[in-house]
């Protein structure tokens, strides 16, 4: 018979959250493992330490994981500026303003420059979801010497992540939250040339065409902004992206990809974005493959996560315990618009 091992809850530095095991020593769960003679715990309060700290395990496990699968949280700068409690946060859209001219020694009347800034105001709103363990669960994994199931709290960060990724992107206009797609945001719109067989669609075009697309959104980003904005990122669907990195450029021995970054003016990096095609309709409200261009600085804009994802304490509900998990964003702040450009239908 394997010997039972005992915690003693008045150890400093227990390693786990006190608040998972008060939870735990008030509920009728512990005491109910603890009487199970098959579960080798010599009390109840040793009950709520082991799972007090397989509950922390899960806890961290879930916490440090990373963002692999939501562009937005990969590849947009995050801040976390706004206080968690507060309900709005206020931003200005800035333009420079004023001219300088030549002047006399003894000149009084100094032509005056400004910047005129634009207020708008960003919702914050909460996002939530949970994940839980019944008493058979953790019956369970004692009987078997398992761990409790992580995957369940992964799926709980895996959901809230998925929704701030969505609002970064087309934003959310019941909860008020902008995207980089949102029609509201006053990025603006490229219209891509068409070729001879009248396609825009960069799977029908030459890789000079293509090019030329590039270099157009380039030149109409320099024309609105009188050359203050030069974009560094290109994002593209990832039909797109696949074929201009595999495909070559004919006499050369480059890709498309590789070529465009030789030569396109200021870009530093094409990404490929699964939320740009067309058939993603959770993050992409234009219904045809996009290319994103955007300077990739928290100056120009930012994806506004005010509180990260949080872990609550343990909560009793009948015979399961429930973890809440919250998050709150404001979806995307965007200080310069004219830092970003959308082109539809490559």
């Amino acid at each position: 018979m394997e010997k039972a091992v005992r915690y003693n809850p008045n150890m400093p530095s227990p390693g786990y959250d006190r608040a998972d095991y008060q939870a735990l020593i008030n509920s009728n769960i512990s005491p109910a493992l603890a009487g199970n003679k098959g579960m080798r715990f010599d009390s109840a309060e040793d009950a709520s330490v082991f799972f007090a700290r397989e509950l922390d395990y899960i806890k961290s496990r879930s916490y440090d994981k990373l963002y692999p699968e939501f562009n937005a949280l990969s590849h947009f700068p995050i801040t976390h500026e706004v206080p968690e409690g507060a309900e709005t946060t206020t931003y200005y859209s800035y333009e420079r303003v004023g001219m300088a001219e030549v002047i006399s020694s003894y000149a009084t009347d100094l032509p005056r420059a400004d910047v005129n800034g634009e207020p708008t105001t960003a919702m914050i709103r909460s996002i939530g979801a949970s994940y839980g363990y019944s008493v058979q669960d953790m019956r369970a994994s004692r009987f078997a010497g398992k761990s409790l199931d992580v995957r369940r709290a992964e799926a709980a960060r895996y959901a809230i992540d998925r929704t701030i990724n969505a609002i970064a992107w087309a934003g959310d206009k019941k909860h008020k939250l902008m995207g980089m797609l949102s029609d509201d945001n006053n990025i603006p719109l490229y219209t891509l040339k068409v070729n001879a067989s009248g396609k825009t669609a960069w799977a029908d075009k030459s890789a000079s065409e293509i090019m030329d697309d590039i270099n157009g959104m380039f030149q109409f980003q320099a024309r609105l902004t009188q050359d203050v904005e030069r974009a560094d990122t290109l994002a593209l669907s990832s039909s797109s992206y696949i074929d201009i990195s595999t495909r070559q450029v004919p006499n050369t021995g480059l890709t498309v990809m590789k070529f465009i970054l030789e030569n396109a003016p200021y870009l530093k990096e094409i990404i490929p974005c699964a939320e740009l095609g067309a058939n993603n309709t959770e993050t992409n409200p234009y219904g045809q493959d996009v290319a994103l261009l955007y300077t990739n600085s928290a100056e120009k804009f930012s994806l506004e996560i005010p509180m990260a994802f949080y872990q609550y304490p343990l909560q009793n509900r009948n015979l399961e315990v429930i973890v809440p998990c919250e998050a709150r964003a404001a979806g995307i702040i965007l200080y310069y618009p004219l830092s970003a450009l959308i082109a539809v239908g490559i």
